[in-house]
């Protein structure tokens, strides 16, 4: 059997905690029998959560108290600093004093990001660390980074994320010699920002990676490429307006096929073709986005988080772990001049 993998998961983070997160748990320890969850939150709640479950592991799931909850909207710093017992910190430092192989949560994200930084800490080497989550394209996914991190990177950053992409798709989605690609207003290299012109020469003549020039946002869809690089302000408006269109695309599906008699029974003859189409658009499908460039793996899901999401989060920390990404991470960039984690 695989080495047992510790994840400790955020069982008051998101909209549906601790109901969904609890139900993920559940599913995952179900799924692989080398993984270990230790949820912390409220223990009277969670507890009752589980309560509701039978025919699982029940030695594989434990929890780990933490009597405080830091809300959506509180200010991230101030809430890592004076929350000392919630759900988010106390997860974070199982993972920081070895006690935790990963971190997930489906929480603030602010929080989650700061915490990231402040408890847990970067690689020696790493100037930020990117937000990197998998979107669904017609080829299969695409990893876009940064998302949500870093809204005023600079060139040094883009690269960095270029080469944490390059590796995480390799090794976690499989695909040999990802192509790489920065966000750009057009295709040419003298187009875009300042940021995307002084960026695009050094990851043109960057070694180790497969850079194949600036995208355009219309072709992410497409699958034009495997690694998405920009910085957080462009990133995280590409991937609402992703999220946004798909949500709008089906529920005017929907209505066209609810809309009358005959495009009810058409609606009935294509559902299961439609339905299984369909499903590799769904972003749940797909886990949370890593923070990669830290010394300890910590995966943020959406906040709307449903169990199913958070199973494949927690499985996805897992296989994250297994293949020692962060390791590989380490050993590519530690040895560049950067600012290192404290």
């Amino acid at each position: 059997m695989a080495d047992m993998v510790r994840v400790a998961v955020d069982a008051m983070g998101g909209d549906n905690a601790p109901e969904e997160i609890v139900k993920g748990a559940v599913e995952a320890v179900k799924e692989k029998d080398n993984i270990t969850v230790i949820l912390t939150g409220q223990e009277d709640r969670i507890k009752k959560e589980l309560a509701k479950y039978t025919g699982y592991p029940a030695d594989r799931i434990r929890i780990v108290n933490a009597t405080q909850v830091i809300g959506m909207a509180e200010p991230p710093v101030a809430a890592i600093r004076s929350k000392k017992d919630s759900s988010i910190v106390v997860g974070m430092y199982l993972v920081r004093h070895g006690e935790a192989d990963a971190f997930v949560s489906s929480g603030s994200t602010g929080a989650v990001l700061v915490g990231g930084q402040l408890i847990i800490g970067r690689i020696r080497g790493i100037e930020r660390a990117p937000l990197a989550p998998l979107i669904p394209t017609r080829k299969g996914v695409c990893l876009l980074i940064d998302c949500g991190a870093n809204v005023d990177a600079r060139p040094s950053h883009l690269v960095q994320f270029a080469q944490m992409g390059s590796i995480y798709m390799e090794n976690i989605v499989g695909v040999k010699n990802p192509r790489v690609a920065i966000l750009s207003n057009g295709a040419e290299e003298d187009k875009g920002n300042a940021l995307v012109k002084e960026t695009f020469p050094l990851l043109k003549n960057l070694d180790g990676i497969n850079f194949t020039g600036a995208i355009e946002s219309r072709e992410i869809p497409a699958g034009g490429a495997d690694v998405i690089v920009c910085e957080a302000f462009t990133g995280n408006a590409v991937l609402k307006m992703y999220e946004g269109t798909a949500k709008v695309l089906m529920s005017v599906m929907k209505e066209t096929m609810m809309s009358s008699l005959k495009t009810k029974i058409g609606a009935l003859l294509i559902k299961s073709a439609l339905k299984n189409s369909l499903k590799t658009f769904d972003a749940s499908n797909h886990g949370g986005a890593p923070l990669l460039g830290l010394k300890g793996l910590v995966v943020k899901g959406h906040g709307s988080a449903k169990a199913v999401e958070v199973k494949n989060t927690i499985l996805q920390a897992e296989q994250f772990s297994a293949m020692k990404i962060n390791e590989k991470i380490a050993a590519r960039l530690q040895e560049q001049p950067g600012e290192e984690g404290t």
